[in-house]
């Protein structure tokens, strides 16, 4: 239980159903799905949709998703990876021979052909309740007809006004007399909106076929682009096996490579062999233990992590606790490792992440994301559609599991998280924020099963995150445990944003559900009787 002497809010509580997602207005669309009938893949979708409308500099249609779903009753995960590919003229020796030494992030050369609607209309069509015109009413009134700008979507929209000044295209849609509106600023996206109608109405064909891909593949095409039309039609999403370790008797899900799931599993496989318990949670010994382990993770990463259609990546050695021994003995207790090799992933502080469950006990996590804020800043001139920067994750040299090719998935960030307990669902949970996530997942967990927190808290306690070369620090972390750190042999700077936001809903055995949403965003979580 908190203490309620200090700020903070309690977690939320219901029995019928719950949602939590970066943005209120999300959630509420979500619950209002559930008690109009929908289960939880419709409220996802549906709060999905909303998002990509409020909050614009995180998520979009133009954007990927990865969705982890745990039908009720059934002690089973579907893994479904909604990331797109890059076009089919997109050959390594291309690039080269341009004389590119790695592709720009907001370069048509960025965009690879978005997954999003076509995961969200094949989970739909597998799981959904609700018609897909009902799931997206929602996200199109409030396009068409304004919604109201939320503190922390101001706060991000000022920083990438520049950005968007760009192009002439996001300049028109995205800016209000060539500015980032403010906060209880109303806004507006018509255009964006005539497009969510369109696929409401067509479905998938709706974005991948007909007036909406051609108006995004010309202007692509016109500013240097190597995608077609055929390029947009071949199917993005695909139901893939998850891959999952245990930690403190609890087994935790993540979507396998192309994404970091794996990086998050790794790092939980190294703190499996401290007792984290022995230090407080707020220690300078646990989060160093903490960092370490993120940077040995996040080197393991960076070589092996690609689309494994493509690449040959070794998940069980890499899993193995063979091998998590042989990353933990590289960690002293009172030294820091010396420098790393330098991580080839930018940082990048944007995604949304949701998760909801159900009445009947089926739970989603669900996370959509056009990558760095704004996606490429590149929006399609009829459609509205703001497009993602993924490509900029692949690398340009040959023999890199992760080089550029046609049809080929980048490594990608966004990594939806779930936990179970003896075949039964115990929590849909992620964190955002782009590299920090697998980080973000591991100190949210051993916040849950370490030290006992409850959701809530364990999603506000404060964050650290070493990217490679420095410890960045929350304002939350005491100058004690700063300079602790700093004795250990890290060079501690202060964040300049906090580290991502989250979200997680707790099932009880009861059937009772416990919704934490983080602070650091402007949503909530919320559940109903």
């Amino acid at each position: 239980m908190r203490d309620f002497h200090l700020p903070g809010r309690s977690p939320a509580y219901g029995h019928r159903g719950m949602a939590a997602t970066s943005h209120s207005l999300a959630t509420l669309t979500a619950i209002d799905i559930l008690r109009a009938g929908g289960n939880a893949v419709d409220a996802a979708i549906a709060a999905s949709a909303v998002l990509c409308v409020v909050e614009p500099q995180a998520t979009g249609i133009g954007g990927d998703c990865f969705v982890l779903y745990a039908p009720a009753n059934q002690g089973s995960v579907v893994a479904l990876n909604g990331s797109g590919k890059a076009p089919g003229k997109a050959n390594l020796s291309w690039f080269v021979d341009q004389g590119m030494k790695q592709i720009s992030l907001q370069s048509p050369h960025s965009v690879t052909v978005p997954g999003a609607i076509d995961a969200w209309c094949k989970l739909h069509d597998d799981y959904g309740r609700k018609t897909f015109s009902e799931l997206l009413a929602p996200a199109i009134r409030l396009a068409i007809e304004g919604y109201t700008v939320h503190p922390r979507v101001a706060y991000d929209w000022a920083q990438l006004a520049k950005k968007l000044k760009a192009t002439e295209n996001a300049t028109q849609t995205l800016l209000v007399d060539g500015e980032a509106p403010k906060a209880g600023d109303r806004h507006r996206q018509p255009k964006l909106g005539h497009t969510l109608q369109t696929i409401a109405d067509q479905g998938r064909d709706g974005f991948y076929a007909g007036p909406v891909a051609e108006d995004i593949v010309s202007y692509l095409q016109s500013i240097g682009g190597l995608h077609t039309l055929e390029d947009f039609a071949a199917p993005q999403a695909e139901y893939v096996t998850p891959i999952s370790t245990q930690y403190r008797g609890y087994d935790v899900f993540e979507c396998p490579p192309n994404g970091q799931g794996l990086t998050a599993l790794i790092m939980l496989n190294i703190l499996s062999g401290f007792d984290l318990t022995d230090f407080s949670p707020m220690s300078a010994q646990r989060l160093h233990l903490e960092c370490e382990a993120a940077r040995l993770a996040y080197g393991v990463r960076d070589r092996y992590i690609a689309d494994p259609n493509q690449a040959d990546i070794p998940l069980a050695f890499l899993l193995s606790p063979d091998y998590a021994d042989q990353l933990r003995s590289k960690i002293s207790l009172d030294k820091a490792m010396p420098p790393l090799a330098d991580s080839d992933f930018p940082v990048h502080p944007d995604t949304v992440y949701l998760c909801v469950v159900d009445q009947e006990g089926n739970a989603v996590s669900f996370i959509n994301s056009v990558f760095h804020g704004f996606g490429s800043g590149l929006v399609s001139p009829k459609t509205g559609v703001l497009l993602q920067n993924r490509g900029a994750g692949f690398v340009l040299e040959a023999g890199h599991r992760n080089a550029i090719a046609p049809y080929k998935r980048p490594l990608h960030t966004i990594i939806p998280g779930m936990l179970m307990k003896a075949g039964r669902v115990v929590m849909p949970f992620g964190v955002m924020g782009g590299q920090y996530q697998p980080t973000g997942q591991t100190h949210f967990l051993t916040n849950l099963l370490d030290y006992r927190m409850d959701v809530q808290t364990a999603l506000d306690f404060p964050r650290v995150f070493h990217d490679g070369k420095v410890c960045q620090i929350e304002r939350g972390i005491p100058d004690q445990i700063k300079h602790g750190l700093e004795a250990i042999g890290h060079k501690v700077v202060p964040a300049v944003l906090p580290h991502g936001g989250g979200q997680a809903i707790w099932i009880e055995e009861t059937g009772s559900l416990v919704g934490g949403s983080d602070p650091r965003k402007d949503g909530c979580a919320l559940g109903y009787e």
